[in-house]
Formats: C-alpha cells, sequence, structure tokens
C-alpha cells in the first residue's frame, strides 16, 4: 500500500456512513454487489462490480478521492486518483 497525499487530507475522525446501503441502488431498485464509503462525506455506493457502480460516480461527481470498504470485516481503503490502496 502507499501514503497519498488525498489521505492526509482526509477528516480525521472519518465521517460516519450517510446511509446503510447504497441509496441510488434503492432508488432504481438495484442490489449492490459491495458497499464502498467516502472518506471525505460519507456517501455509500456501490462498487463497479454493481451495474450502476455509484461509488465510482460519486468520485467522478466530486472529485472526493478516497474510500474504504464499508463491508463487514474489510477496512481497506482505494484512491481513485492514484489508482491504488492506500
Amino acid at each position: 500500500m502507499i501514503e497519498c497525499t488525498h489521505v492526509n487530507a482526509l477528516p480525521r475522525p472519518e465521517p460516519e456512513p450517510a446511509s446503510a446501503t447504497c441509496p441510488e441502488c434503492e432508488r432504481v431498485g438495484s442490489h449492490p454487489v459491495q458497499l464502498r464509503m467516502c472518506l471525505v462525506c460519507g456517501h455509500v455506493g456501490c462498487c463497479d462490480s454493481s451495474p450502476y457502480r455509484h461509488a465510482t460516480g460519486h468520485f467522478e461527481e466530486t472529485g472526493h478521492a478516497v474510500m474504504r470498504s464499508h463491508e463487514p470485516g474489510q477496512s481497506w481503503r482505494w484512491c481513485f486518483v492514484d489508482r491504488h490502496l492506500v
């Protein structure tokens, strides 16, 4: 894993999850495959294996670069800009 400048800019403590699941998937009646949480604002979105890729869409709309897994027992983080685990 690498440390990137985007991690240094994250709020501390990290935000609370904005929802328990992907709200965009709920609205369109889709089932998220895996959940990701934005470490800037707490938005919860589905991963790229889901049909709508809402976590990536959130990054593309907001520029919020770092997310972490929102799955039980997982704590890995990903930087969309650097395209690395961080």
